[in-house]
């Protein structure tokens, strides 16, 4: 059976793990060459056994390294002779106040957020137009709004929600850019959040559908946007937090009312 992604060459920023591994393992799937693309040799090397084809490509890079990047996208192109599909998935986390973050700390989150995704695209963007091709970003919804402590992370995604819309228009017709924005995930590097019971019972409103995305959900919403499928999506920032930015950060007046002995002034609250 064919595939939506036959014949078609595609690159993965950070994607040895996580919602890269997950994309990585979708768009091989569905019929695609995929160069694995990231800065840990070791998670490259098990995730290519694991897939054991010969259209699974591993390549180590440092996102923060322009040379790195450029170096990367040439060896993807020489080795594969064209290029149809870059995913920059990549990126670092950051916890801090704008008071806590010392500049190379913010220049780093920066670097390999913002910096990376842009000359990663700059650098692929010849062999897309040849292509035809399109570049999926991945953000957070995080970039959408604000969180406590965040600040730095906060800044990056937004940067590159809006930095994929400036190249959806200066790149369109020939090439298209998207961006997905996951909510919390199940990945490696969000355990510290997803297996902590104190912070898990704190987010309740904010994951309606009562569980954190699982990194197979995220790279779908990848491979769609990537497809043919979405031949007419272009500039789309595509949720995937199961309904989180749906709610407007006010209390769960429904759990309050149903606990309530005295439902009074939370009655009077909800008739208005």
């Amino acid at each position: 059976m064919s595939g939506r992604f036959d014949g078609k060459v595609a690159i993965v920023t950070g994607g040895a793990s996580g919602i890269g591994e997950a994309t990585v393992r979708r768009l091989h799937g569905e019929g695609a060459t995929v160069v694995v693309a990231d800065i840990r040799q070791e998670a490259i090397a098990t995730l290519t056994a694991s897939i054991a084809s010969d259209r699974i490509v591993g390549h180590r890079v440092d996102m923060i390294d322009a040379a790195d990047i450029e170096a990367m996208i040439a060896a993807a192109v020489d080795r594969c002779a064209r290029l149809d599909i870059l995913v920059n998935n990549a990126g670092i986390g950051s916890f801090g106040k704008v008071t806590d973050i010392d500049l190379a700390h913010w220049r780093e989150v920066m670097g390999v957020d913002v910096e990376g995704v842009m000359w990663a695209s700059r650098t692929a963007m010849p062999h897309l137009e040849r292509s035809e091709g399109n570049i999926v970003n991945v953000a957070s919804i995080a970039g959408i709004g604000g969180d406590y402590g965040f600040a730095a992370y906060n800044a990056a995604k937004a940067a590159v929600i809006n930095l994929t819309r400036a190249m959806a228009l200066d790149h369109a017709p020939r090439v298209r850019v998207n961006v997905v924005s996951p909510g919390l995930t199940r990945t490696p590097l969000a355990t510290g959040l997803t297996e902590n019971p104190a912070i898990m019972a704190a987010w309740t409103d904010g994951l309606p559908l009562g569980r954190p995305a699982e990194p197979a959900e995220v790279a779908a919403a990848i491979a769609f946007l990537a497809s043919a499928d979405a031949s007419y999506v272009n500039g789309h920032n595509l949720v995937v937090d199961g309904g989180g930015v749906a709610h407007t950060g006010m209390p769960n007046f429904t759990r309050i009312l149903e606990g309530a002995s005295h439902l009074d002034g939370a009655e009077t609250l909800v008739r208005r």
